[in-house]
């Protein structure tokens, strides 16, 4: 029986790679969330620490902190690592309150819905 070496170990595609460093996950739900990876199993679980979760809509952002947290690995699609010396946003974002988020939130929701029942009014002109 053969045993991996560490070069096989600690491949950059390994989540090894980005232990005790600040990353953002993408979720299947879209969410992201950031915080600090502190370990992670052989099924790509993962645990955070001091993590949020950054909701965006257009210009304005809120992060909902969440602390301690554990991220089931099938639910994960990105994971990447964040430049500390750099900014995380651009300047012209705006950091509202939860409230206004979920306003927003849902403003969208609405404006997504409208749109997709407009297209399948119009579908039968058969536009594509």
């Amino acid at each position: 029986m053969s045993w991996a070496s560490l070069e096989d170990i600690y491949l950059p595609t390994s989540l090894a790679s980005y232990l005790d460093k600040k990353v953002v996950l993408q979720l299947r739900d879209n969410r992201k969330l950031i915080g600090v990876l502190r370990s992670f199993d052989q099924f790509a679980n993962v645990v955070m620490e001091g993590a949020y979760e950054r909701n965006i809509v257009g210009d304005l952002y809120c992060d909902m902190q969440l602390g301690l947290y554990v991220v089931r690995g099938e639910n994960v699609v990105l994971t990447g690592e964040l430049d500390l010396e750099r900014e995380e946003l651009p300047q012209h974002m705006t950091r509202v309150s939860k409230a206004e988020i979920t306003r927003a939130q849902k403003a969208e929701r609405e404006v997504v819905h409208l749109q997709r029942s407009i297209r399948k009014r119009l579908e039968f002109l058969d536009f594509d």
